[in-house]
């Protein structure tokens, strides 16, 4: 009996340790920007899907389900993203970020960034509990989700926004 609840009291404390070390989203929010900003400025990845308006990267585990007009449904397993487009405006625009914006009074992260002509943006709004709604961007290149992972999430996302060229 004294083994059994020696080893209930390790696992108690262990999940306790585990629940504490896991940052919320606003203790990682520095980082995140940091990480998108990184990716924003960095080289484009060579594009290896178009549509008819756009060339795009996407990694080997993001696959298009469906193409619209101005809009690609991505899928990576049971994780859906919305790649939106307007090809009437350039990297630089803020046209498309100042309309997302506007649709939540107030967005947990609002982050912006500028080089070279290129305007971007992430923006990040709990839904619930660990559970939020992801927009990165450049320019009229918008890409959405929700997630429980921001981190891993924004930074492949501004990947993608990143390589976009349109035609």
């Amino acid at each position: 009996m004294i083994k059994f609840r020696r080893a209930f009291g390790l696992i108690i404390v262990g999940l306790l340790l585990l629940s504490a070390c896991s940052a919320s989203f606003s203790e990682q929010k520095a980082e995140i920007k940091k990480e998108v900003a990184s990716t924003f400025e960095s080289q484009p990845e060579k594009t290896n899907n178009s549509t008819k308006d756009i060339d795009y990267y996407l990694p080997s585990d993001v696959k298009v389900e469906k193409e619209t007009p101005n809009n690609v449904l991505l899928k990576d397993g049971s994780k859906t993203y919305i790649l939106f487009y307007n090809q009437h405006e350039k990297e630089d625009s803020k046209v498309v970020y100042d309309s997302t914006v506007k649709q939540q009074k107030e967005w947990d992260a609002n982050e912006t960034f500028s080089k070279d002509g290129k305007f971007g943006y992430m923006l990040v709004k709990e839904l619930k509990e660990n559970h939020y709604q992801l927009i990165i961007g450049i320019g009229g290149v918008k890409l959405t989700t929700e997630t429980e992972n921001v981190r891993e999430d924004a930074e492949a996302m501004m990947q993608i926004a990143n390589s976009v060229n349109i035609k």
